[in-house]
Order: structure tokens, then C-alpha cells, then sequence
């Protein structure tokens, strides 16, 4: 892995993601304190995590092929990233290395109480994407693109790429960054969004109202999700307008992470060559189980435990 420029012999990857990877600092309490009050620490563990890397790992343990080519370091948090995302058998290929960069480093306090989370996070060394980075070809060779909000140039010239060679590029966005951003969300034809993040965006009063107001005739497919309220979406492969897909029920104690294991599982479907109506239902399927496990990666399900629960969620 390094930061030369090589010719790309024909590499065929399922999913390619260049942005957000994270180190995150697992912080287990009762309840979360109040201001000036004090949480006694149940446990504590490191994790891998992040936007990109989280959808990767999600869609490798569905079984997509998948390459990470955003920008990393050589220092310790960006090994434990790197060695984390090589043990999924994520590609590292074609990694950009470069010595001032680095993971985001997130600590993020789990109050197993409420099943809530709270993250502090400290981007100030992560790139994302390069803004010549990674070779035209290699982006043509993918079946799907993944992108974020982390290195929006590179992630607007991937994304140009992309689309110009007809390869479908998911995007999973949480902040309006200006005049890119908005090119970019322009440019993205699966777009899956929160609705927190819709409402912001459009102003709309319900997830569907967001749905419509997100739409437009260049888009594959959008779809909004707001956690236990299940998700909303509109795809050019249905007649009727606005479909909706139930959550799964499950006892949740963990949320961490679980909008990227769905984003990771459409994805994977979508290279898959799956309907959309199967996509949200992984997808979804995918992030319900997660939110019964500890973690933003861990609680990952491979295919086969996936496709048993989707078969009888409640066994």
C-alpha cells in the first residue's frame, strides 16, 4: 500500500468506498449523567468504525467483494483501522497512504438504559476521499460506489465517474457542506438519508412528504429511514410513488452504527443485482439486528443469519 500512482490491471470489486472510516472508543454506562454529575464506566471497547468503513464491512459479511481507497495513515489508529477492515477481506489494494492523515477518532457513550448513544468525534486528520484519487479506472471496474461527506471533491469526481459510466452510487450524507455537497446530492442516484437529515435538508413534516421533496427523475432510487418507524422509499422499478418497509421488531441495545450497516447491505444487494424491494428488506433486516448487539461493527450479521431472520424474525 502506498501513495504511487499504479495502472489498474482490470479489478472488478462489488462495492467501493473512499470515505469516513473511524476508530471508536466504546463507552458503557447505566445512564447517561447529567451536567456535573459523575457515570460509573461498566466497560470499555475499540472498535472499528465510520460511515464507509461500517457500509464496507456490512457488505462484505453479506458477501459483496469489496475495496477501500480512500486516504489512511501510517500511524496507530490508522493501523487498527486498516488491519480491522483487512480481516472483513476489504481490499486495501488501493489505499492512499499518507503520513499526515488519520481515522476519524470517535468516543461514544453507550447508555445501555435507554439504548441511547452519545459521539464525540475528533476529524481533524480524516481526508476521506483524494481529489485525484483513486484512478479512473478502478472506479469504472465497481459495480457500486459508495460515497459520504468526507473529502467532498474526490467524492464529486468519483461520483462524476461513476455515473458516466452508468454505475450506481449510493450516498450516505449527514451534513450540507456547501456548494459541492450540494453538486454531489445532485449527482447521487441512490440516495438513503435519515430522516432527521431529510427534514433538515427539505423542511418537510414526515417521511414521506421528505421522500417527494428528494426525488427527482435523475434518481434510481431514495429512500428515507427513521429507526423503529421503519423507512420510506420511491424507486423508478415501481409504479406507485411511496412504499414502506415496517422496522423489525427487536429488543434494541446498541444503536451505534446501524444507518451504515443498512446503507452497506442495500449496497451490497444492489451489486447483487437484487429487486429494491429485497435491498430494504436486508437492509432494514440487517440493522435491526445490529441494534441487539454491542457496537457499531460487531453486531454486523453475515448473509446466511441475515436471510434466516428475514425467513422468521422472530425465532
Amino acid at each position: 500500500m502506498s501513495s504511487s500512482r499504479r495502472h489498474i490491471m482490470s479489478p472488478e470489486f462489488d462495492v467501493l468506498g473512499l470515505g469516513a472510516v473511524a476508530v471508536d472508543e466504546l463507552i458503557y454506562v447505566d445512564n447517561y449523567p447529567a451536567p456535573d454529575e459523575k457515570a460509573h464506566i461498566l466497560r470499555t471497547e475499540r472498535q472499528c468504525g465510520g460511515l464507509t468503513a461500517t457500509a464496507l464491512v456490512a457488505a462484505a459479511r453479506f458477501g459483496a467483494k469489496c475495496a477501500y481507497a480512500g486516504v489512511l495513515g501510517d500511524d496507530d489508529l490508522s493501523l487498527f483501522a486498516r488491519n480491522a477492515m483487512a480481516k472483513e477481506g476489504i481490499s486495501l489494494d488501493h489505499l492512499l497512504v499518507k503520513s499526515e492523515a488519520g481515522p476519524v477518532h470517535s468516543y461514544i457513550i453507550v447508555d445501555q438504559t435507554r439504548c441511547t448513544r452519545n459521539i464525540f468525534a475528533d476529524s481533524r486528520n480524516a481526508i476521506g476521499a483524494d481529489p485525484n484519487w483513486p484512478p479512473a479506472e478502478l472506479i469504472r471496474a465497481s459495480r457500486v460506489l459508495f460515497v459520504d461527506h468526507f473529502g467532498m471533491a474526490g467524492m464529486l469526481r468519483a461520483a462524476r465517474i461513476a455515473r458516466e459510466a452508468a454505475i450506481p452510487v449510493v450516498a450516505d450524507l449527514e451534513r450540507d457542506g456547501g456548494a459541492e455537497f450540494q453538486e454531489l446530492f445532485k449527482t447521487v442516484d441512490h440516495l438513503v438519508v435519515s430522516f432527521r437529515f431529510a427534514r433538515a435538508l427539505t423542511g418537510a413534516v414526515d417521511p414521506s412528504d421528505a421522500l417527494q421533496r428528494l426525488w427527482h427523475t435523475e434518481r434510481d432510487t431514495v429512500v428515507v429511514t427513521d429507526g423503529a418507524s421503519g423507512c420510506w422509499f420511491r424507486s423508478r422499478a415501481h409504479a406507485s410513488p411511496i412504499h414502506y418497509q415496517a422496522a423489525y421488531q427487536v429488543k434494541a441495545l446498541d444503536t451505534t452504527g446501524c444507518g451504515d450497516v443498512f446503507h452497506g447491505v442495500y449496497s451490497a444487494a444492489l451489486a447483487n443485482g437484487l429487486p429494491v424491494q429485497d435491498r430494504i428488506v436486508f437492509a432494514s433486516a440487517a440493522a435491526a439486528i445490529k441494534a441487539t448487539k454491542a457496537g457499531g461493527q460487531a453486531g454486523i450479521p453475515g448473509r446466511a443469519e441475515l436471510q434466516k431472520f428475514v425467513l422468521n424474525p422472530n425465532s
